[in-house]
Protein backbone atom coordinates (compact mmCIF):
# COMPACT_ATOMS: atom_id res chain seq x y z
CA UNK A 1 0.00 0.00 0.00
CA UNK A 2 2.74 2.87 0.80
CA UNK A 3 4.60 1.67 -2.70
CA UNK A 4 1.44 2.83 -4.54
CA UNK A 5 0.64 5.73 -2.16
CA UNK A 6 4.29 6.80 -3.48
CA UNK A 7 3.92 6.18 -6.71
CA UNK A 8 0.61 7.95 -7.08
CA UNK A 9 2.21 10.94 -5.21
CA UNK A 10 5.10 10.88 -7.10
CA UNK A 11 2.81 10.88 -10.60
CA UNK A 12 0.77 13.70 -8.80
CA UNK A 13 3.69 15.90 -8.73
CA UNK A 14 5.04 15.05 -11.93
CA UNK A 15 1.63 16.10 -13.83
CA UNK A 16 1.83 19.38 -11.44
CA UNK A 17 5.32 20.49 -12.73
CA UNK A 18 4.00 19.66 -16.20
CA UNK A 19 1.00 21.71 -15.42
CA UNK A 20 2.59 24.78 -14.75
CA UNK A 21 5.22 24.18 -17.20
CA UNK A 22 2.47 24.22 -19.94
CA UNK A 23 0.97 27.70 -17.82
CA UNK A 24 4.42 29.54 -17.57
CA UNK A 25 4.78 28.78 -21.62
CA UNK A 26 1.40 29.81 -22.33
CA UNK A 27 1.62 33.17 -20.53
CA UNK A 28 4.63 34.17 -22.23
CA UNK A 29 3.58 33.04 -25.51
CA UNK A 30 0.80 35.40 -25.41
CA UNK A 31 2.91 37.96 -24.02
CA UNK A 32 5.20 37.48 -27.04
CA UNK A 33 1.90 37.87 -29.53
CA UNK A 34 1.50 41.10 -28.59
CA UNK A 35 1.75 43.51 -31.92
CA UNK A 36 5.47 44.91 -32.29
CA UNK A 37 5.48 48.04 -29.74
CA UNK A 38 2.96 47.03 -27.46
CA UNK A 39 3.76 47.07 -24.45
CA UNK A 40 2.19 45.08 -21.38
CA UNK A 41 1.82 47.30 -18.10
CA UNK A 42 1.56 47.08 -14.48
CA UNK A 43 -2.27 47.86 -14.27
CA UNK A 44 -1.97 51.27 -12.40
CA UNK A 45 -4.85 53.29 -11.98
CA UNK A 46 -5.58 55.42 -15.33
CA UNK A 47 -5.41 59.30 -14.79
CA UNK A 48 -8.70 61.01 -14.96
CA UNK A 49 -9.42 62.50 -18.39
CA UNK A 50 -11.94 65.29 -18.39
CA UNK A 51 -11.95 67.31 -21.64
CA UNK A 52 -13.79 69.02 -24.26
CA UNK A 53 -14.23 67.29 -27.47
CA UNK A 54 -13.78 69.81 -31.15
CA UNK A 55 -17.22 69.89 -31.14
CA UNK A 56 -17.74 71.40 -27.60
CA UNK A 57 -19.44 67.99 -25.83
CA UNK A 58 -17.04 67.07 -22.71
CA UNK A 59 -15.44 63.80 -22.27
CA UNK A 60 -14.57 61.85 -19.43
CA UNK A 61 -12.93 59.05 -18.90
CA UNK A 62 -14.87 57.43 -16.31
CA UNK A 63 -18.47 57.30 -18.26
CA UNK A 64 -16.26 54.33 -20.32
CA UNK A 65 -16.02 52.61 -17.56
CA UNK A 66 -16.91 48.65 -18.22
CA UNK A 67 -14.99 49.08 -21.50
CA UNK A 68 -11.36 48.81 -23.23
CA UNK A 69 -9.78 52.57 -23.99
CA UNK A 70 -7.72 53.08 -26.21
CA UNK A 71 -6.26 56.52 -25.23
CA UNK A 72 -4.23 57.95 -27.62
CA UNK A 73 -2.01 61.15 -27.29
CA UNK A 74 -1.20 63.41 -30.59
CA UNK A 75 -0.28 66.99 -32.12
CA UNK A 76 0.23 67.90 -35.29
CA UNK A 77 3.45 69.11 -35.58
CA UNK A 78 4.27 65.56 -34.59
CA UNK A 79 5.82 63.48 -38.17
CA UNK A 80 4.79 59.83 -36.98
CA UNK A 81 1.37 61.37 -35.85
CA UNK A 82 0.75 62.36 -39.16
CA UNK A 83 1.26 59.11 -40.44
CA UNK A 84 -0.75 57.41 -37.97
CA UNK A 85 -4.05 59.47 -37.71
CA UNK A 86 -5.36 57.90 -40.68
CA UNK A 87 -4.60 54.68 -39.91
CA UNK A 88 -6.80 55.22 -36.40
CA UNK A 89 -9.82 56.86 -38.95
CA UNK A 90 -9.55 53.73 -40.59
CA UNK A 91 -10.61 51.88 -37.58
CA UNK A 92 -12.98 54.16 -35.69
CA UNK A 93 -16.24 52.52 -37.28
CA UNK A 94 -14.78 49.12 -36.83
CA UNK A 95 -15.33 49.82 -33.52
CA UNK A 96 -18.13 51.92 -32.87
CA UNK A 97 -20.90 50.85 -30.51
CA UNK A 98 -18.66 47.98 -29.27
CA UNK A 99 -16.40 47.48 -25.94
CA UNK A 100 -13.42 49.41 -27.34
CA UNK A 101 -13.66 53.57 -27.24
CA UNK A 102 -11.70 55.06 -29.30
CA UNK A 103 -10.39 58.53 -27.98
CA UNK A 104 -7.81 60.66 -28.95
CA UNK A 105 -6.30 63.55 -27.19
CA UNK A 106 -4.52 66.34 -28.62
CA UNK A 107 -1.94 67.93 -27.04
CA UNK A 108 -1.78 72.40 -26.35
CA UNK A 109 -2.65 73.16 -30.00
CA UNK A 110 -5.71 75.44 -31.02
CA UNK A 111 -8.57 74.42 -31.99
CA UNK A 112 -8.25 75.79 -35.61
CA UNK A 113 -4.83 74.10 -36.12
CA UNK A 114 -6.44 70.76 -34.66
CA UNK A 115 -9.66 71.19 -37.23
CA UNK A 116 -7.61 72.12 -39.96
CA UNK A 117 -5.59 69.09 -40.04
CA UNK A 118 -8.17 66.59 -38.92
CA UNK A 119 -10.34 67.97 -41.78
CA UNK A 120 -7.15 66.75 -44.06
CA UNK A 121 -6.48 63.48 -43.11
CA UNK A 122 -9.34 62.02 -40.40
CA UNK A 123 -12.82 63.89 -40.54
CA UNK A 124 -14.68 61.18 -38.76
CA UNK A 125 -12.72 61.63 -36.07
CA UNK A 126 -13.58 64.08 -32.75
CA UNK A 127 -10.51 64.93 -30.47
CA UNK A 128 -10.20 65.91 -27.11
CA UNK A 129 -8.72 69.05 -26.64
CA UNK A 130 -6.10 69.10 -23.93
CA UNK A 131 -5.14 72.65 -24.67
CA UNK A 132 -3.20 73.46 -21.59
CA UNK A 133 -1.38 70.16 -21.49
CA UNK A 134 -2.23 69.40 -17.93
CA UNK A 135 -4.04 66.34 -19.00
CA UNK A 136 -1.12 65.07 -21.06
CA UNK A 137 1.37 65.70 -18.25
CA UNK A 138 -0.74 63.32 -16.19
CA UNK A 139 -0.93 60.85 -18.45
CA UNK A 140 2.96 61.37 -19.14
CA UNK A 141 3.66 59.83 -22.41
CA UNK A 142 7.14 59.66 -22.79
CA UNK A 143 6.70 61.22 -26.26
CA UNK A 144 4.31 61.94 -29.31
CA UNK A 145 2.50 59.57 -30.43
CA UNK A 146 1.12 57.62 -27.43
CA UNK A 147 -1.11 55.28 -26.77
CA UNK A 148 -2.68 53.61 -23.42
CA UNK A 149 -5.12 50.72 -23.17
CA UNK A 150 -7.10 51.69 -20.36
CA UNK A 151 -8.91 48.02 -19.12
CA UNK A 152 -13.42 48.10 -18.23
CA UNK A 153 -12.03 48.47 -14.16
CA UNK A 154 -10.08 51.91 -15.57
CA UNK A 155 -6.44 50.42 -15.01
CA UNK A 156 -3.79 51.29 -17.76
CA UNK A 157 -2.95 47.34 -18.99
CA UNK A 158 -0.74 47.87 -22.46
CA UNK A 159 1.19 50.81 -24.07
CA UNK A 160 2.32 51.69 -27.78
CA UNK A 161 5.09 54.08 -27.86
CA UNK A 162 5.13 56.09 -31.24
CA UNK A 163 3.29 55.26 -34.79
CA UNK A 164 1.79 52.26 -35.04
CA UNK A 165 -0.25 50.91 -38.40
CA UNK A 166 -3.78 50.24 -36.54
CA UNK A 167 -5.08 49.14 -39.30
CA UNK A 168 -2.63 46.37 -40.26
CA UNK A 169 -4.01 42.87 -39.37
CA UNK A 170 -1.84 42.00 -36.33
CA UNK A 171 -3.21 45.65 -34.81
CA UNK A 172 -6.91 44.76 -35.47
CA UNK A 173 -6.57 41.20 -33.66
CA UNK A 174 -5.13 42.74 -30.87
CA UNK A 175 -7.86 45.48 -30.68
CA UNK A 176 -10.31 42.86 -31.37
CA UNK A 177 -9.69 40.76 -28.96
CA UNK A 178 -9.66 43.71 -26.41
CA UNK A 179 -13.65 44.63 -27.61
CA UNK A 180 -14.43 41.19 -26.87
CA UNK A 181 -12.88 40.96 -23.61
CA UNK A 182 -15.49 41.93 -21.02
Amino acid sequence: MTLLFKQTTTLKQILTVIFLSLLIITQSYALDKLPRGIIYQDGRDAPPLLLKMLDGDVYNITESKGKWVFVHFWATWCGPCRKEIPTIQAIVNKFADSHLDITIVNTAESEDTVFNFLGLLAPDINTLMDEDGLATEKWQPRGLPATFFVDPNGKIRYLALGGRPWDKADYLQFLQQLKNKP
